[in-house]
């Protein structure tokens, strides 16, 4: 359980693993990173799922990374803007900038749709994005990433970040500081809104709880499910 950013790439691992070994169940939920983490230390789930690191005092935890996601700053199809500097982005989220006009679109309110504090995408873009800065106040909380992606589809003028395997063509997606978001432009460093996913476990993962995440780390799927997802490979 854990990130819902890095669930799609957990839940089709589990299918191909789940068919490749059919006496095997492998059980994926969200939650948020945060909860991943906690779950994870307290023997609660065999592995956590994670958008960031653990905290120094989760000492039990052994850290293995599975692939490096994209995030994308995600609008309704409405909003004119097709691109926001560093800066814009940390003063949207910010509050500081409240109407697209501000930033060359069209005179609309932004409406700031974003993940509760459990959230690893909100503390990315927190670190990436704002700079460590605090949020505004008052915005839409979900609980999800396919939450936040229906929000913003449904809300004129909303924005907020998603993990690069929910892109549809429901929203749309906002280059940052120039660069449009590719699995190309993430995968040689020009677009910087990426993290790797950490999938964690408790001490030494069981014996089929390192099956499952050699699954994931092999060639195969590596190479095919990961930029299928929209995802980056781990592997050098």
């Amino acid at each position: 359980m854990g990130s819902t950013a890095l669930q799609p790439l957990v839940a089709e691992a589990a299918k191909e693993f789940e068919a490749k070994y059919p006496k095997v169940t492998v059980q994926v939920s969200g939650g948020g990173s945060f909860s991943g983490l906690s779950q994870a230390e307290a023997g609660s789930v065999d592995i956590g799922d994670s958008d960031v690191f653990a905290t120094s005092n989760m000492t039990d935890l052994v850290d293995h990374q599975v692939a490096i996601v994209p995030f994308v700053l995600a609008v309704n199809p409405d909003v004119t803007a097709a691109n926001v500097t560093q800066q814009q982005a940390k003063d949207i989220f910010t509050g500081k900038i409240k109407n697209w006009k501000d930033i060359g679109g069209k005179n609309e309110p932004i409406v700031i749709i974003n993940r509760p504090k459990s959230s690893g995408t909100r503390a990315t873009i927190q670190k990436i994005v704002l700079g460590g800065a605090n949020y505004a106040t008052g915005m839409d909380v979900q609980d999800s990433t396919g939450a936040v992606k229906t929000a913003i589809a449904n809300t004129k003028g909303a924005i907020g970040a998603i993990g690069g395997a929910y892109v549809d063509s429901s929203v749309k997606a906002l280059s940052y500081e120039g660069v449009a978001f590719t699995a190309t432009n993430a995968k040689n460093g020009t677009y910087k809104i990426v993290s790797p996913e950490h999938m964690y476990t408790k001490g030494q993962p069981t014996k089929l709880g390192q099956a499952f995440l050699d699954f994931i780390l092999s060639k195969d799927f590596q190479g095919n499910a990961v930029p299928q997802l929209k995802f980056v490979t781990i592997n050098k």
